[in-house]
């Protein structure tokens, strides 16, 4: 398997820069998320480390031997797609099997035997093997396209979105086997979502991007509880956090349009922030520092999402199970001040 570098990767189309000056290493035997919204650059990313697309700028290496120049097939990637791209007259068995049938691999019959069996095996496809892959359900299809990535032992598999064209409860079942499979063969694998969940469930580590801009670089906690913009804070966590505009009055942060208060933790912050709550750090409490009107309730079955208004603003908190309040009802909540992020007023963390 192998460690993949990103150096300073700049890539245009025309006058737009689809990813624009961004760097990052994946390590040997690494699950790398890149997250962010359409259009935010990660396929491009896919595709330069690929070698499909051409980079205008930087180094791609893998393993310290620079790739800029090296074609896609000498560059040893498996590429999983969002459409599922199978040959609709073979059968799920000649399906894995073609990438092993290239006359550059020169497998033999019985090696491609043993491995398209296997991958059939981890992907629970066995019993589809005879079938024509165009009788197949949508998930039993990604399966099948995972399946062809797998057989081949890459140096790297690239994934870009495979489980976004599924059914919810198909996508979190395999997640789980996606994520399994990694970690039992050890693959240096990089894959894409714009699904905040699939990144924090799935990933060592998650790259952020906006506008081919590399926002951020950490851990599913490291993004969770230290975002390093308001875009970053708002991409990640069900429900959303709370941002909450604020001037600063000596030692006391006011929020705007309410009467929340909280004190200023330092004396060095800029007199007007953006402070962001995550909904479970809204806590109903009979005896709260606050008090605001049930505005709407939202029960999910393992917990309830309250709306709270207080003056103009609205905050969202979580409560475990289903609330025992009503639309209308007067509340008393803490916010806890040591949960609490500092952004200024372009976002960007304090």
């Amino acid at each position: 398997m192998s460690n993949i570098q990103l150096e300073n990767i700049t890539k245009r189309f025309g006058d737009m820069a689809a990813l624009d000056d961004v760097s990052l290493t994946v390590q040997d035997g690494e699950f790398f998320v890149l997250l962010g919204p359409t259009g935010a650059g990660k396929t491009t990313t896919l595709r330069v480390i690929a070698g499909l697309e051409k980079q205008n700028s930087g180094h791609v290496i893998f393993d310290g031997e620079a790739m800029d120049n090296a074609q896609p097939a000498d560059r040893d990637v498996a590429f999983v797609f969002q459409q599922y791209s199978l040959y609709p007259n073979m059968s799920v068995y000649d399906n894995l099997a073609f990438p092993l049938r290239s006359p550059l691999r020169k497998t033999s019959e019985a090696e491609i035997k043993t491995r398209v069996n296997d991958a059939a095996e981890k992907l629970r496809i066995n019993h589809l093997l005879e079938r024509k892959t165009a009788r197949l359900s949508g998930g039993e299809m990604q399966r099948v396209s995972i399946g062809r990535a797998i057989v081949r032992n890459p140096r790297v598999f690239l994934m870009d979105e495979p489980l976004s064209n599924l059914d919810a409860k198909l996508r979190e079942s395999l997640r789980v086997e996606l994520k399994h499979i990694q970690k039992v063969q050890h693959s240096t694998t990089v894959f894409v979502t714009h699904d905040q969940i699939e990144a924090l469930t799935m990933a060592d580590r998650i790259g952020v991007l906006e506008r081919g801009k590399l926002l951020q670089l950490g851990t599913p906690q490291d993004i969770y509880d230290r975002p390093a913009t308001t875009f970053v804070a708002q991409l990640v966590g069900a429900p959303r956090i709370n941002l909450l505009r604020t001037g600063r009055n000596n030692d006391t942060l006011n929020v705007i349009s309410s009467d929340l208060t909280l004190p200023t933790p330092n004396e060095n912050l800029p007199n007007e922030l953006l402070l962001g709550v995550r909904p479970e750090d809204v806590r109903l409490t009979s005896d709260g520092q606050f008090a605001g009107v049930i505005a709407l309730i939202e029960p999910l079955g393992v917990e309830t999402i309250v709306h709270i208004r207080n003056g103009e603003q609205t905050l969202l908190s979580t409560i475990p199970g289903n609330a025992k309040v009503t639309i209308g009802e007067t509340v008393r909540f803490n916010v806890s001040a040591d949960r609490i992020h500092y952004f200024d007023l372009e976002g960007d963390r304090v």
